[in-house]
């Protein structure tokens, strides 16, 4: 059992979790917990290693789990729970946690459905965002150099697995216009001037949304062809990001017939 915090793999967690810059240099980040762990096994990704703690290994559901990680010769590696404390972005710490790849899913040459966010820097948001935009069927998800890292542990644990399947990347301006070239653009913004059930969404399109602190910037403004905006209360100035987001690709499935 790894019992110090001295440990060079605990430091290299701790690292991952705590540092952008890690991550990038390493193309790894953590999943936490059962049920992301469990998703990474679904998907086939096998994590460089795992952390558990002996509660985990007792527990049925835990036990399975890592006899399925035995199976793929993913070496898992029995922590105390102040090592586990120590790593874990968690609170209370789930027990469990895998240092995985960062997914380098290609990107649709002839995207028809397009995610741009600009300048959202809560992880939450992002994170949940990406877990909504996997469900409404967004081929990519573009985000602009204002944009949180996708692989913070806070969007990570939101997504719930998003970054297994969804193509997700930073992109600097030009990069981002060429990705969506003969896509219409769109920028979602309160005050638009076009309802969003308004839109021809079966086109091929791009939808960007901006963060709720200072909204999107020039540059998505300059990219769009127009705002879309969602009717409200009166009295009411804006949904959360996440949310508003959620109603628009919606509307999208809704359109393309994904909803009956």
């Amino acid at each position: 059992m790894i019992t110090s915090l001295q440990n060079d793999k605990v430091r290299y967690v701790r690292a991952l979790q705590n540092q952008r810059r890690a991550r990038q240099r390493e193309q790894r980040f953590v999943f936490e917990g059962m049920r992301l762990v469990e998703e990474a096994v679904r998907a086939g990704v096998a994590p460089a290693f795992v952390f558990y703690t002996p509660p985990v290994e007792a527990d049925e559901r835990g036990s399975r789990l890592l006899a399925s990680l035995h199976a793929v010769n993913v070496p898992c590696y029995a922590v105390s729970e102040q090592v586990m404390a120590a790593c874990s972005d968690t609170e209370p710490p789930q027990g469990i946690l895998a240092v995985l790849p960062i997914p380098a899913h290609p990107r649709p040459e002839y995207p028809t459905l397009t995610l741009i966010l600009d300048c959202v820097r809560d992880p939450g948001n992002l994170g949940t965002i990406l877990r909504t935009a996997l469900a409404a069927g967004v081929e990519q998800v573009l985000l602009t150099p204002g944009t949180v890292d996708a692989s913070n542990p806070k969007a990570v644990r939101a997504a719930m697995g998003a970054h297994l399947r969804l193509p997700v990347a930073t992109l600097k301006w030009e990069k981002i216009a060429e990705a969506v070239t003969g896509s219409d653009v769109w920028l979602a913004e309160a005050g638009g001037e076009t309802r969003y059930t308004a839109v021809d969404w079966r086109r091929p399109v791009a939808l960007i949304v901006g963060g709720e602190a200072t909204g999107a910037g020039e540059r998505s403004r300059a990219l769009a062809r127009g705002r879309v905006s969602i009717p409200m209360a009166a009295g009411v100035e804006s949904l959360n990001t996440a949310t508003a987001t959620a109603v628009i690709l919606f509307e999208v499935m809704r359109q393309r017939g994904g909803l009956t």
